[in-house]
């Protein structure tokens, strides 16, 4: 194709838009002006013309035309993020350059280097996620190398990787469970750290509403049962606070802020505790408009104080010290007058700008804030020094270290010079010296945290002032790896480790050399691989390992080896390797053999599945009724797991290809391990009672129960046979009417 080809093909000018695309226009034209400051009306027009012309016989999953979803990325980018018109313009095109005949050059004639710079990024970006290659981890380091380059190519990922989510449902069940896995574990995280908290909000609820519908819909069920109520609690509270900034002559906006169902849920798993007892369900925002300032601020805090009791352990000043991807607010929590704690969220319009969108914010008042500038450099210089950092062998190590420091709560300390550090929370002296240095990290001898001597171990708190005492030498301790929490020190001290061990392992084949020159043996690589899973090794790298450290005798191995050259066999006891099935296999005989059961979409678990063996994992214990999904594991069984469960979505990161859609059957006749626990005050017979529910009024078998007590009150869990959740469901609400009883809830 020419260069020109395209160009020639796409008359952008002439061409007339016909009556349902031009409505599409009229009303993304109208979002933009909403929301972006300075609009190009006539570039955006262009862009959406070459957009349902370039994609106008292509058609999406739910059977729509292809261009509504660039369209629909476009109004997200302008009304979630808006940052320019350029933004929109690249998200109306960003499928062009790898899904039609546009090219990166056609973009540049039309629209200019800037469009064109982006889309690159956003393809190439798009073509390693697609790439069946490509592990997760490698595709989310490009990711962040892409944002070195230019903030707006993720801010348009996150916008597509959004509409897809809003849209999921038209994909096969096993896709959703993919996607949903992965825009969990990479992009809302990363939303996390620009401050893109309403678009982590929605993914992450839109994520949990795939996975594990069923806790979904109770969750939200019941946030809806409650709304009148909230609504009603918030008026009341508010009204004497509205009264007194009036009087004052604030302006002001309030909002009475549900948290998202998907941190409710957490909450509740994390605390072990019902719906009703998950009392800080929301949060009430206070914004000044206008010309306000931070002082004024303080002012609106002093009135709330003046009318509710704070709770001081509650209280956070993220104005005077603000977190690390720019976020500004006060925090604090009241207690009313009838024992109900309320947070309150205090800040001005620009930092809840700010606070909504993050560095999206940051980026569209670079050019007039010195402060935005700054913060969105400094993010920019901190994915820059991740990336430049020694990473472990492992590409999921580094997700796994990454995702730490995105969702870590932050604290602040000081270089003795007073220079302000920002850390995770949990971060020891170890850290510190790292952030400062990499150099400073591996030579750190000692520590002083406020003028005194600490163990270079200890966990730093807010405020702290550290100083680190360094050698001449490098001081690199491996035992440092469970004491460390950024990835920069984790990096650092995993390499020193395979270093380490790398050296070892040479000395120990020395000295299996030269035991093997002393008794003219002569063996090879591949023998010798077999020797290692003889002795329970995965690799000679690792027996090897054992050898230089003294921990395997190389006299031992020499006997083995010697008896296999004179009989040509080795001992019965080797170890069977198993022979793992490819991916190939995979696809071609169990997946597509797994589809064909039931109703040619599911793997119906009632019998044996076919010619297919399964089990459940114990890890979950699921049972009928749980939203579920199975892994064939390389020897070609089938695991059950719980969708939420923890192993599950391990699984799902890391051998996503290998998932299977699961559905339970209608009339299973089998029994099915659950748990519950059961809180209450303690009083005689109370466990006699419980056991006479469960065993004489329900007929219920228990495999244990296990009952602590402290301070009048009991908690017991309790481990029985079930049919599946609606019988469990029933077993929890009678227990709930057993005197004393107040809490029932399902053990995770």
């Amino acid at each position: 194709m020419s260069d020109t080809a395209s160009i020639d093909k796409y008359d952008l000018e002439g061409y007339k838009l016909k009556k349902a695309q031009r409505e599409d226009l009229k009303q993304l034209l109208s979002v933009c002006r909403d929301h972006i400051d300075s609009l190009d009306e006539e570039a955006v027009t262009k862009a959406f013309k070459l957009c349902y012309m370039s994609h106008e016989d292509m058609k999406r999953a739910s059977g729509e035309p292809y261009y509504y979803h660039p369209v629909e990325v476009a109004k997200i980018v302008a009304s979630e993020i808006n940052i320019d018109d350029i933004s929109v313009i690249a998200s109306l095109l960003h499928d062009t350059v790898e899904d039609t005949d546009v090219t990166l050059d056609d973009i540049r004639h039309w629209f200019g280097d800037e469009v064109a710079i982006i889309i690159d990024g956003v393809t190439k970006i798009t073509g390693v996620f697609k790439s069946r290659d490509s592990k997760q981890a490698e595709a989310f380091m490009k990711l962040l190398l892409s944002m070195a380059e230019d903030i707006r190519v993720v801010l348009i990922k996150f916008a597509d990787r959004m509409h897809n989510m809003r849209t999921i449902q038209h994909l096969k069940r096993e896709k959703q469970i993919k996607i949903a896995s992965e825009t969990m574990d990479l992009y809302a995280p990363l939303a996390h750290r620009f401050g893109l908290f309403r678009i982590k909000n929605e993914l992450e609820d839109l994520c949990f509403k795939t996975i594990d519908p069923t806790s979904f819909k109770f969750v939200a069920r019941k946030l809806r049962e409650k709304r009148e109520d909230r609504e009603e609690f918030i008026n009341e509270f508010m009204q004497p606070i509205q009264n007194e900034l009036t009087k004052m002559n604030f302006k002001f906006e309030i909002k009475g802020r549900p948290k998202h169902i998907f941190s409710i849920y957490r909450k509740m798993q994390r605390q072990q505790k019902p719906f009703e007892e998950i009392y800080d369900l929301f949060a009430i925002r206070i914004i000044l408009e206008g010309q306000h300032t931070k002082e004024d601020c303080w002012r609106v805090y002093s009135i709330i104080t003046d009318w509710y009791t704070p709770i001081p352990e509650r209280f956070r000043d993220f104005i005077s010290v603000p977190k690390a991807n720019g976020y500004q607010s006060l925090h604090t929590t009241v207690i009313t007058n009838k024992g109900r704690k309320v947070e309150v969220q205090i800040r001005t319009r620009r930092m809840d700008d700010i606070a909504e969108k993050g560095l999206a914010a940051h980026w569209k008042y670079k050019e007039g804030a010195q402060q935005g500038s700054d913060t969105l450099d400094k993010f920019v210089n901190w994915v820059r020094d991740v990336l430049d950092n020694p990473r472990p062998d492992a590409a999921t190590d580094f997700v796994k270290d990454f995702q730490l420091n995105l969702y870590k709560d932050e604290i602040y300390v000081f270089t003795p010079d007073g220079e302000l550090r920002t850390l995770p929370r949990d971060a020891t002296p170890i850290d510190f010296a790292f952030e400062i240095h990499s150099e400073i990290g591996e030579r750190a001898m000692a520590a002083k945290v406020n003028g005194k001597m600490v163990p270079l171990r200890q966990k730093l708190q807010n405020g702290d002032q550290v100083e680190i005492i360094t050698g001449n030498k490098i001081n690199l301790n491996p035992d440092w790896i469970d004491d460390v929490v950024t990835h920069k020190a984790k990096s650092r001290i995993r390499q020193f480790i395979k270093q380490k061990q790398r050296k070892v392992a040479e000395e120990g084949r020395e000295i299996w050399n030269k035991r093997a020159a002393r008794g003219n043996i002569e063996i090879s690589e591949q023998e010798l691989n077999r020797f290692a899973k003889r002795f329970k090794y995965e690799s000679t790298q690792e027996l090897f390992f054992d050898i230089g450290s003294g921990v395997f005798d190389v006299n031992e191995l020499f006997r083995e080896v010697k008896k296999f050259k004179s009989t040509g066999r080795i001992e019965d006891n080797e170890q069977v390797e198993v022979n793992p099935i490819t991916e190939e296999e995979i696809q071609d005989k169990y997946i597509s053999e797994a589809r064909s059961v039931g109703d040619g979409k599911s793997l119906f678990i009632n019998g044996e599945l076919s010619n297919i063996k399964y089990s459940y994992a114990n890890c979950c214990n699921p049972i009928p009724g749980d939203d579920v999904i199975g892994f064939i594991s390389r020897t070609g069984d089938v695991k059950i797991h719980r969708t939420m469960c923890n192993n599950a979505q391990h699984l799902l990161k890391t051998e996503a290809e290998r998932i299977v859609d699961v559905n339970w059957a209608k009339n299973i006749d089998t029994k099915f391990l659950g748990a519950i626990k059961v809180i209450g005050g303690d009083r005689v017979g109370m466990i006699n009672d419980i056991t006479d529910v469960l065993s004489k009024s329900l007929e219920t078998n228990m495999k244990s129960i296990n009952v602590s007590s402290d301070s009048g009150m009991f908690e017991g869990i309790i481990t029985l046979y079930v049919d599946g959740i609606s019988h469990l469901g029933k077993i929890m609400k009678r227990l709930e009417k057993v005197e004393g009883v107040k809490n029932v809830l399902r053990y995770e």
